[in-house]
């Protein structure tokens, strides 16, 4: 009797083992694959002062700038966040096709237009505004009072852009503006300014700035004060990232804005 008894307790006791094992298994499972995880981006060309070309501290080349900064403070905010990728430089179209492809978690700096909205989904924290202004060539006597100006300019008031930017939607939706958008970089379209290939150079500021002075034209470009565009920037994540890892990036974004880190960090690249 006393065996089976034994038996039997023997028996709960490996059937109340395997119940915990089996609740633990599947606690495992259903934790968050993201925690800890890396959070995949690209340190986007031609978007200073969103990335910029900085040496580091050990003499290397590296990337900077503000996208940088907001997701070093993101990360000590929430050391759960793992951002890769933001010292690798892409082009705006590459980043686009990585999302899509599965290699691209989150963008930083983007505007909420629809080519935006229909590939991503977007933090609601504002990252910073900006100003898009008018460059052109020092001995152009132009002056603009607004957009109308320039349309009835026609072709003698082609405006340069960069290819892949916001920029270029919304000036494209504004209507009767002549646009070009070739050029990759903002080195390009100030040399197709100079050489007349162009009467404008429509990008942002803070931004244009730096893009004159790296390239040494400060004596030969100038900048209009009208008229002018302000957008918003946020940050843009994949559609189909995990709820709870969306909720995160968010949380530390509203962290990030109530302690002024988010302001700290853009008026250090002002112009």
């Amino acid at each position: 009797m006393n065996r089976l008894v034994n038996r039997y307790v023997k028996f709960r006791n490996l059937r109340v083992l395997l119940q915990v094992v089996v609740v633990s298994i599947l606690m495992t499972l259903t934790l968050p694959a993201f925690a800890g995880a890396e959070i995949h981006t690209a340190a986007q060309e031609a978007s200073e002062p969103k990335y910029i070309a900085i040496v580091n501290p050990q003499g290397k080349a590296a990337v900077g700038g503000m996208c940088v900064d907001i997701m070093r403070a993101m990360e000590k905010a929430d050391p759960e966040l793992q951002f890769v990728g933001d010292q690798v430089w892409q082009p705006r179209a590459r980043i686009d096709a990585g999302l899509k492809a599965g290699n691209i978690d989150v963008i930083c700096g983007v505007q909420r237009i629809a080519r935006n909205t229909s590939q991503y989904q977007f933090a609601a924290t504002l990252l910073f505004s900006v100003n898009y202004l008018l460059a052109v060539r020092a001995d152009d006597p132009i002056a603009i009072e607004d957009w109308d100006d320039i349309r009835k300019l026609g072709n003698n008031g082609i405006i340069l852009a960069l290819r892949g930017f916001g920029i270029v939607d919304i000036l494209t939706k504004m209507g009767g503006l002549k646009i070009d958008d070739t050029a990759t970089s903002s080195v390009s379209n100030l040399k197709k300014l100079l050489a007349g290939r162009g009467r404008f150079y429509c990008h942002r500021s803070p931004g244009i700035g730096l893009a004159i002075q790296q390239a040494g034209l400060e004596d030969k470009i100038r900048l209009l004060s009208k008229p002018q565009l302000t957008e918003k920037f946020y940050m843009g994540m994949a559609k189909t990232m995990h709820p709870e890892l969306v909720r995160k990036i968010g949380a530390a974004l509203v962290l990030l804005e109530k302690n002024g880190e988010l302001k700290r960090i853009f008026e250090r690249y002002q112009e």
